[in-house]
Protein backbone atom coordinates (compact mmCIF):
# COMPACT_ATOMS: atom_id res chain seq x y z
CA UNK A 1 0.00 0.00 0.00
CA UNK A 2 1.24 3.49 -1.00
CA UNK A 3 0.55 6.17 1.36
CA UNK A 4 0.52 9.97 -0.32
CA UNK A 5 0.57 12.62 2.18
CA UNK A 6 0.00 16.42 0.72
CA UNK A 7 2.85 17.19 2.86
CA UNK A 8 6.24 14.95 2.08
CA UNK A 9 8.36 13.64 4.85
CA UNK A 10 11.03 15.82 4.31
CA UNK A 11 9.14 18.88 4.62
CA UNK A 12 8.07 17.67 8.44
CA UNK A 13 12.14 17.76 9.59
CA UNK A 14 13.71 20.51 10.87
CA UNK A 15 16.76 21.98 8.14
CA UNK A 16 20.06 21.14 9.07
CA UNK A 17 21.82 24.17 10.38
CA UNK A 18 25.51 24.49 9.88
CA UNK A 19 28.42 27.29 9.94
CA UNK A 20 30.72 27.40 6.87
CA UNK A 21 34.18 29.69 6.61
CA UNK A 22 37.65 29.73 4.69
CA UNK A 23 40.75 29.83 6.60
CA UNK A 24 43.31 32.17 5.06
CA UNK A 25 44.88 28.78 3.00
CA UNK A 26 41.96 27.75 1.51
CA UNK A 27 40.85 25.25 3.35
CA UNK A 28 36.78 25.40 3.53
CA UNK A 29 35.19 24.72 6.61
CA UNK A 30 31.89 23.13 7.41
CA UNK A 31 30.56 22.76 10.93
CA UNK A 32 27.14 21.13 12.26
CA UNK A 33 26.01 21.30 15.87
CA UNK A 34 23.86 18.33 16.75
CA UNK A 35 23.95 18.28 20.99
CA UNK A 36 21.34 14.67 20.62
CA UNK A 37 24.44 12.22 22.19
CA UNK A 38 28.07 13.00 23.36
CA UNK A 39 29.99 12.44 20.45
CA UNK A 40 31.49 14.36 17.20
CA UNK A 41 32.64 13.39 13.70
CA UNK A 42 35.32 14.80 11.59
CA UNK A 43 35.08 14.21 7.86
CA UNK A 44 37.91 15.68 5.81
CA UNK A 45 37.53 15.34 2.06
CA UNK A 46 40.55 16.22 -0.50
CA UNK A 47 39.16 16.88 -4.05
CA UNK A 48 41.50 14.14 -5.32
CA UNK A 49 40.38 10.85 -7.20
CA UNK A 50 41.17 8.20 -10.13
CA UNK A 51 40.43 10.31 -12.76
CA UNK A 52 43.26 12.93 -10.99
CA UNK A 53 45.88 10.36 -12.14
CA UNK A 54 48.32 10.61 -14.94
CA UNK A 55 47.84 7.08 -17.74
CA UNK A 56 50.53 5.05 -16.82
CA UNK A 57 49.81 5.79 -12.93
CA UNK A 58 46.96 4.43 -12.18
CA UNK A 59 46.01 3.46 -8.41
CA UNK A 60 48.01 6.20 -6.82
CA UNK A 61 44.92 8.17 -5.22
CA UNK A 62 43.28 4.75 -3.23
CA UNK A 63 47.62 3.84 -2.70
CA UNK A 64 47.40 7.34 -1.22
CA UNK A 65 44.63 6.58 1.41
CA UNK A 66 46.70 3.38 2.27
CA UNK A 67 49.63 5.69 3.52
CA UNK A 68 47.95 8.23 5.05
CA UNK A 69 47.77 5.80 7.86
CA UNK A 70 51.59 5.32 7.71
CA UNK A 71 52.07 8.02 10.14
CA UNK A 72 53.52 11.62 10.26
CA UNK A 73 55.76 13.99 12.15
CA UNK A 74 54.12 13.27 15.52
CA UNK A 75 51.97 9.99 14.79
CA UNK A 76 53.95 6.72 14.67
CA UNK A 77 52.98 4.41 11.52
CA UNK A 78 49.16 2.91 12.35
CA UNK A 79 49.53 4.83 15.22
CA UNK A 80 46.26 7.18 14.12
CA UNK A 81 44.44 4.11 14.88
CA UNK A 82 45.27 3.29 17.67
CA UNK A 83 44.86 6.82 19.08
CA UNK A 84 41.28 6.99 18.14
CA UNK A 85 40.42 3.41 19.07
CA UNK A 86 41.76 3.86 22.40
CA UNK A 87 39.65 6.83 22.97
CA UNK A 88 36.68 4.71 21.85
CA UNK A 89 36.23 5.96 18.02
CA UNK A 90 35.88 4.20 14.83
CA UNK A 91 37.83 6.02 11.19
CA UNK A 92 38.03 4.52 8.08
CA UNK A 93 38.73 6.61 4.64
CA UNK A 94 37.61 5.93 1.12
CA UNK A 95 38.21 6.79 -2.24
CA UNK A 96 36.51 7.01 -5.37
CA UNK A 97 36.70 8.63 -8.90
CA UNK A 98 36.76 12.08 -7.76
CA UNK A 99 37.76 12.44 -4.23
CA UNK A 100 39.22 10.56 -0.96
CA UNK A 101 38.12 11.08 2.24
CA UNK A 102 39.08 10.16 5.57
CA UNK A 103 36.43 10.08 9.14
CA UNK A 104 36.60 9.45 12.10
CA UNK A 105 33.77 9.61 14.83
CA UNK A 106 34.60 9.44 19.04
CA UNK A 107 33.64 10.90 22.44
CA UNK A 108 32.93 14.82 21.73
CA UNK A 109 35.59 15.61 24.46
CA UNK A 110 38.13 13.91 22.02
CA UNK A 111 37.45 16.31 19.36
CA UNK A 112 40.89 17.91 19.79
CA UNK A 113 42.62 14.98 19.05
CA UNK A 114 40.86 13.81 15.84
CA UNK A 115 41.76 17.58 14.58
CA UNK A 116 45.24 17.54 15.81
CA UNK A 117 45.80 13.94 14.24
CA UNK A 118 44.15 15.06 10.42
CA UNK A 119 45.92 18.50 9.96
CA UNK A 120 49.56 16.32 11.06
CA UNK A 121 48.99 14.37 8.36
CA UNK A 122 48.08 16.95 6.14
CA UNK A 123 50.79 18.68 7.08
CA UNK A 124 53.66 16.11 7.52
CA UNK A 125 52.59 12.85 6.09
CA UNK A 126 55.91 10.36 6.01
CA UNK A 127 56.17 9.45 2.40
CA UNK A 128 59.02 7.13 2.78
CA UNK A 129 60.45 4.45 0.58
CA UNK A 130 59.64 1.90 2.95
CA UNK A 131 55.76 3.01 3.80
CA UNK A 132 55.18 3.47 0.50
CA UNK A 133 56.35 -0.13 -1.15
CA UNK A 134 54.58 -1.64 2.18
CA UNK A 135 51.61 -0.15 1.28
CA UNK A 136 52.15 -0.83 -2.74
CA UNK A 137 52.03 -4.35 -1.73
CA UNK A 138 48.77 -4.22 0.08
CA UNK A 139 47.00 -2.49 -2.28
CA UNK A 140 48.09 -5.19 -4.93
CA UNK A 141 46.88 -7.75 -2.37
CA UNK A 142 43.56 -5.86 -2.58
CA UNK A 143 43.56 -6.06 -5.88
CA UNK A 144 43.83 -9.87 -5.97
CA UNK A 145 41.25 -9.97 -3.65
CA UNK A 146 38.25 -7.90 -4.11
CA UNK A 147 38.57 -7.97 -7.84
CA UNK A 148 40.99 -9.74 -10.22
CA UNK A 149 40.06 -13.22 -7.72
CA UNK A 150 36.39 -12.85 -7.38
CA UNK A 151 33.57 -13.79 -9.63
CA UNK A 152 32.77 -11.05 -11.87
CA UNK A 153 35.75 -8.46 -10.08
CA UNK A 154 36.50 -6.90 -13.24
CA UNK A 155 33.54 -5.67 -15.05
CA UNK A 156 33.58 -2.49 -13.79
CA UNK A 157 37.01 -2.01 -14.60
CA UNK A 158 36.24 -3.66 -18.20
CA UNK A 159 32.87 -1.73 -18.59
CA UNK A 160 34.70 1.85 -17.69
CA UNK A 161 37.46 1.22 -20.05
CA UNK A 162 35.50 0.96 -22.94
CA UNK A 163 32.83 3.27 -22.15
CA UNK A 164 35.11 6.39 -21.12
CA UNK A 165 38.23 5.44 -24.19
CA UNK A 166 40.39 8.12 -24.10
CA UNK A 167 38.26 10.17 -21.88
CA UNK A 168 37.99 10.72 -18.32
CA UNK A 169 37.62 7.47 -16.24
CA UNK A 170 38.87 4.90 -18.56
CA UNK A 171 39.80 3.17 -15.19
CA UNK A 172 38.36 2.72 -12.06
CA UNK A 173 40.35 3.53 -8.39
CA UNK A 174 41.99 0.14 -7.30
CA UNK A 175 44.14 0.96 -10.82
CA UNK A 176 46.56 -2.01 -12.85
CA UNK A 177 49.23 -4.58 -11.39
CA UNK A 178 51.55 -2.86 -13.96
CA UNK A 179 51.31 0.46 -12.46
CA UNK A 180 51.24 -0.46 -8.82
CA UNK A 181 54.35 -2.13 -10.02
CA UNK A 182 56.40 0.57 -11.80
CA UNK A 183 55.13 3.43 -9.15
CA UNK A 184 57.99 4.79 -8.06
CA UNK A 185 58.42 7.56 -4.94
CA UNK A 186 59.23 10.60 -6.26
CA UNK A 187 55.88 10.47 -7.75
CA UNK A 188 53.99 9.53 -4.94
CA UNK A 189 55.47 12.43 -2.91
CA UNK A 190 54.87 14.96 -5.78
CA UNK A 191 51.22 13.76 -5.63
CA UNK A 192 51.11 14.17 -1.69
CA UNK A 193 52.51 17.84 -2.30
CA UNK A 194 49.69 18.55 -5.09
CA UNK A 195 47.12 17.18 -3.76
CA UNK A 196 46.88 17.08 -0.12
CA UNK A 197 46.71 20.52 0.89
CA UNK A 198 44.36 22.96 2.61
CA UNK A 199 43.15 24.71 -0.61
CA UNK A 200 42.10 21.15 -1.64
CA UNK A 201 40.04 20.08 1.08
CA UNK A 202 36.66 20.89 3.05
CA UNK A 203 36.71 19.31 6.75
CA UNK A 204 33.52 19.05 7.90
CA UNK A 205 32.64 18.91 12.38
CA UNK A 206 29.85 17.55 12.69
CA UNK A 207 28.10 16.52 16.29
CA UNK A 208 28.23 17.71 19.57
CA UNK A 209 29.92 20.95 19.70
CA UNK A 210 30.08 24.54 20.47
CA UNK A 211 30.28 26.86 17.23
CA UNK A 212 32.71 29.48 18.28
CA UNK A 213 35.34 26.88 20.37
CA UNK A 214 35.35 24.53 17.37
CA UNK A 215 36.29 27.34 15.05
CA UNK A 216 39.24 28.17 16.93
CA UNK A 217 40.37 24.66 17.53
CA UNK A 218 40.13 24.58 13.53
CA UNK A 219 42.39 27.30 12.76
CA UNK A 220 44.76 26.17 15.77
CA UNK A 221 45.40 22.81 13.97
CA UNK A 222 44.53 23.95 10.22
CA UNK A 223 45.58 27.43 10.03
CA UNK A 224 49.26 27.33 9.67
CA UNK A 225 49.27 24.90 7.00
CA UNK A 226 50.59 25.88 3.59
CA UNK A 227 48.60 25.90 0.83
CA UNK A 228 49.93 24.04 -2.47
CA UNK A 229 48.34 26.50 -5.16
CA UNK A 230 48.01 23.68 -7.50
CA UNK A 231 46.41 24.46 -10.43
CA UNK A 232 43.85 21.59 -11.41
CA UNK A 233 43.23 19.54 -14.77
CA UNK A 234 40.92 20.81 -16.88
CA UNK A 235 38.85 17.64 -17.92
CA UNK A 236 37.23 17.39 -21.12
CA UNK A 237 33.48 16.94 -21.69
CA UNK A 238 32.14 13.29 -21.68
CA UNK A 239 31.40 12.31 -25.56
CA UNK A 240 28.26 10.54 -25.90
CA UNK A 241 26.81 8.32 -28.61
CA UNK A 242 30.22 7.40 -30.06
CA UNK A 243 28.52 3.81 -31.31
CA UNK A 244 27.67 0.81 -29.16
CA UNK A 245 30.50 -1.41 -28.54
CA UNK A 246 29.91 -5.19 -27.44
CA UNK A 247 32.24 -7.41 -25.91
CA UNK A 248 32.88 -11.34 -24.30
CA UNK A 249 34.92 -11.80 -21.46
CA UNK A 250 36.08 -15.24 -20.80
CA UNK A 251 36.53 -15.33 -16.59
CA UNK A 252 36.81 -17.82 -13.59
CA UNK A 253 32.67 -17.39 -13.14
CA UNK A 254 30.33 -20.16 -13.50
CA UNK A 255 27.00 -18.84 -15.04
CA UNK A 256 26.68 -16.31 -17.87
CA UNK A 257 26.02 -12.28 -17.31
CA UNK A 258 25.53 -9.24 -19.01
CA UNK A 259 26.19 -5.37 -18.22
CA UNK A 260 25.34 -3.18 -20.09
CA UNK A 261 26.51 0.44 -19.28
CA UNK A 262 25.24 3.73 -20.63
CA UNK A 263 27.26 6.85 -20.45
CA UNK A 264 25.25 9.40 -18.37
CA UNK A 265 26.33 13.43 -17.65
CA UNK A 266 27.98 14.45 -14.23
CA UNK A 267 26.77 14.84 -10.78
CA UNK A 268 25.13 18.28 -10.94
CA UNK A 269 23.57 17.91 -14.09
CA UNK A 270 19.81 18.65 -14.35
CA UNK A 271 18.91 15.27 -15.61
CA UNK A 272 20.68 13.10 -12.68
CA UNK A 273 17.70 13.00 -10.51
CA UNK A 274 15.42 11.44 -13.52
CA UNK A 275 17.82 9.06 -14.53
CA UNK A 276 18.55 8.17 -10.62
CA UNK A 277 14.41 8.02 -10.44
CA UNK A 278 14.79 5.86 -14.02
CA UNK A 279 17.23 3.17 -12.85
CA UNK A 280 15.38 2.64 -9.30
CA UNK A 281 12.07 1.81 -11.54
CA UNK A 282 13.62 -0.24 -13.82
CA UNK A 283 15.62 -2.56 -11.57
CA UNK A 284 15.81 -1.31 -7.62
CA UNK A 285 14.39 -4.57 -5.79
CA UNK A 286 11.85 -7.26 -6.47
CA UNK A 287 9.21 -5.08 -7.98
CA UNK A 288 10.87 -3.40 -10.21
CA UNK A 289 10.48 -3.73 -13.72
CA UNK A 290 13.29 -5.27 -14.85
CA UNK A 291 13.46 -7.91 -11.81
CA UNK A 292 9.66 -8.74 -12.21
CA UNK A 293 10.17 -9.85 -15.99
CA UNK A 294 13.67 -11.32 -16.03
CA UNK A 295 13.35 -13.23 -12.69
CA UNK A 296 10.06 -13.62 -11.75
CA UNK A 297 7.92 -13.76 -15.03
CA UNK A 298 10.16 -15.02 -17.91
CA UNK A 299 12.77 -17.08 -15.10
CA UNK A 300 15.81 -16.23 -17.29
CA UNK A 301 18.10 -14.93 -14.84
CA UNK A 302 18.84 -15.72 -10.94
CA UNK A 303 19.23 -11.71 -10.39
CA UNK A 304 19.03 -8.45 -11.72
CA UNK A 305 18.49 -4.91 -11.51
CA UNK A 306 19.84 -1.31 -12.91
CA UNK A 307 21.37 1.66 -10.87
CA UNK A 308 23.34 4.47 -11.79
CA UNK A 309 27.16 5.60 -11.09
CA UNK A 310 27.25 9.17 -11.15
CA UNK A 311 30.79 10.67 -11.21
CA UNK A 312 31.64 14.61 -10.90
CA UNK A 313 31.85 14.77 -14.83
CA UNK A 314 29.99 11.31 -16.26
CA UNK A 315 28.84 8.52 -15.23
CA UNK A 316 26.94 5.53 -16.05
CA UNK A 317 23.42 3.64 -15.83
CA UNK A 318 24.32 0.19 -15.73
CA UNK A 319 21.37 -2.23 -16.44
CA UNK A 320 22.84 -6.31 -15.53
CA UNK A 321 21.69 -9.58 -14.71
CA UNK A 322 23.16 -13.24 -14.12
CA UNK A 323 21.69 -15.87 -15.94
CA UNK A 324 21.79 -19.67 -15.05
CA UNK A 325 23.95 -22.41 -16.65
CA UNK A 326 22.06 -23.11 -20.01
CA UNK A 327 20.75 -19.05 -20.22
CA UNK A 328 21.66 -17.89 -23.50
CA UNK A 329 23.37 -14.40 -22.82
CA UNK A 330 22.34 -13.13 -26.54
CA UNK A 331 18.55 -13.39 -25.41
CA UNK A 332 19.64 -12.01 -21.90
CA UNK A 333 20.90 -8.44 -23.49
CA UNK A 334 17.55 -8.26 -25.73
CA UNK A 335 15.14 -8.56 -23.13
CA UNK A 336 16.97 -6.04 -21.23
CA UNK A 337 17.26 -3.54 -24.14
CA UNK A 338 13.70 -4.23 -24.67
CA UNK A 339 12.27 -3.27 -21.02
CA UNK A 340 15.03 -0.07 -21.00
CA UNK A 341 13.55 0.77 -24.28
CA UNK A 342 9.99 0.10 -23.09
CA UNK A 343 10.00 3.50 -20.90
CA UNK A 344 9.55 5.58 -24.36
CA UNK A 345 6.33 3.50 -24.92
CA UNK A 346 5.31 1.86 -22.02
CA UNK A 347 5.28 5.31 -19.73
CA UNK A 348 6.69 5.72 -16.03
CA UNK A 349 2.59 5.20 -14.23
CA UNK A 350 1.75 7.35 -11.01
CA UNK A 351 2.37 4.19 -8.55
CA UNK A 352 6.31 3.73 -9.67
CA UNK A 353 6.51 7.17 -9.62
CA UNK A 354 5.41 8.48 -6.36
CA UNK A 355 6.94 4.73 -4.91
CA UNK A 356 10.48 5.73 -5.75
CA UNK A 357 10.20 8.82 -4.41
CA UNK A 358 8.86 7.45 -0.94
CA UNK A 359 12.00 5.41 -1.28
CA UNK A 360 14.12 8.72 -1.90
CA UNK A 361 13.02 10.17 1.08
CA UNK A 362 13.25 7.84 3.44
CA UNK A 363 16.56 7.11 2.09
CA UNK A 364 17.66 10.73 2.29
CA UNK A 365 16.05 10.96 6.36
CA UNK A 366 17.72 8.03 7.34
CA UNK A 367 21.63 9.61 6.32
CA UNK A 368 20.14 12.40 8.04
CA UNK A 369 20.08 10.09 11.04
CA UNK A 370 23.73 10.35 11.72
CA UNK A 371 26.13 12.72 12.38
CA UNK A 372 28.53 11.38 10.15
CA UNK A 373 25.75 10.77 7.47
CA UNK A 374 25.15 14.67 7.72
CA UNK A 375 28.58 15.56 7.74
CA UNK A 376 29.50 13.68 4.42
CA UNK A 377 26.57 15.28 2.97
CA UNK A 378 27.60 18.49 3.86
CA UNK A 379 31.16 17.40 2.36
CA UNK A 380 30.28 16.28 -0.77
CA UNK A 381 27.54 19.04 -1.41
CA UNK A 382 30.45 21.92 -0.94
CA UNK A 383 32.86 19.44 -3.01
CA UNK A 384 30.69 18.90 -6.25
CA UNK A 385 28.57 22.06 -5.99
CA UNK A 386 29.87 24.80 -4.43
CA UNK A 387 26.83 25.03 -2.49
CA UNK A 388 26.12 23.32 0.88
CA UNK A 389 22.84 24.48 1.43
CA UNK A 390 21.58 21.82 -0.59
CA UNK A 391 21.85 19.57 1.79
CA UNK A 392 18.50 21.26 2.74
CA UNK A 393 16.90 21.76 -0.66
CA UNK A 394 18.38 18.91 -2.64
CA UNK A 395 15.88 16.30 -2.39
CA UNK A 396 13.26 18.87 -3.42
CA UNK A 397 14.81 18.72 -6.73
CA UNK A 398 13.90 14.75 -6.80
CA UNK A 399 10.79 14.95 -6.04
CA UNK A 400 9.52 17.35 -8.01
CA UNK A 401 10.70 15.04 -11.26
CA UNK A 402 8.17 14.22 -13.75
CA UNK A 403 6.92 11.71 -15.85
CA UNK A 404 7.90 13.76 -19.07
CA UNK A 405 11.13 14.69 -17.47
CA UNK A 406 12.14 11.16 -16.91
CA UNK A 407 10.88 10.00 -20.69
CA UNK A 408 12.95 12.75 -21.99
CA UNK A 409 16.39 11.52 -19.85
CA UNK A 410 15.76 8.11 -21.41
CA UNK A 411 15.40 9.55 -24.99
CA UNK A 412 18.77 11.13 -24.54
CA UNK A 413 20.61 8.93 -22.89
CA UNK A 414 19.38 5.15 -23.25
CA UNK A 415 20.01 4.26 -26.82
CA UNK A 416 21.98 1.63 -28.58
CA UNK A 417 24.42 3.92 -29.75
CA UNK A 418 25.35 5.25 -26.71
CA UNK A 419 26.48 1.88 -24.48
CA UNK A 420 28.75 -0.85 -23.61
CA UNK A 421 27.83 -4.16 -23.62
CA UNK A 422 29.54 -7.27 -21.49
CA UNK A 423 29.10 -10.36 -21.73
CA UNK A 424 30.90 -13.14 -19.03
CA UNK A 425 31.28 -16.31 -19.74
CA UNK A 426 33.07 -19.39 -17.91
CA UNK A 427 36.35 -19.85 -18.70
CA UNK A 428 35.60 -23.38 -20.26
CA UNK A 429 32.94 -22.13 -22.82
CA UNK A 430 36.06 -20.37 -24.29
CA UNK A 431 36.67 -22.02 -27.83
CA UNK A 432 40.34 -22.83 -28.66
CA UNK A 433 41.36 -22.80 -31.96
Amino acid sequence: MLISNSESLVAQISAIEFREFDLDNGLHVILHKDNTNPIVSVDIWYHVGAKDEDPGRTGFAHLFEHMMFQGSKNVGKTDHFNYIQNAGGTLNGTTNQDRTNYFETAPSNQLELLLWLESDRMATLQVTQENFDNQREVVKEEKRQRYDNVPYGSRWGEMMKRLFKGQTYEWIPIGSMEDLNSADLNYAQEFYRKYYSPDNAVVVVSGDIDYDETASLVKKYFGDIKPANTIKNKYAKIIFNQGEVKDVIYDNVQLPAVYIGYKIPGTTDKDIQALEILSMILGDGRSSRIYKDIVYENKSAKSAGSFIWDNEIGGMFIVYATGFKDTNPDSLISRLTSIVNSITTEHVNDTELEKTKNALENDHINRMQTIMGKADMLASYWTFHKNTSLINTHIDEFLSVSKEDILNAAKKYLSSNNRVVLTYLPNKDKKIN
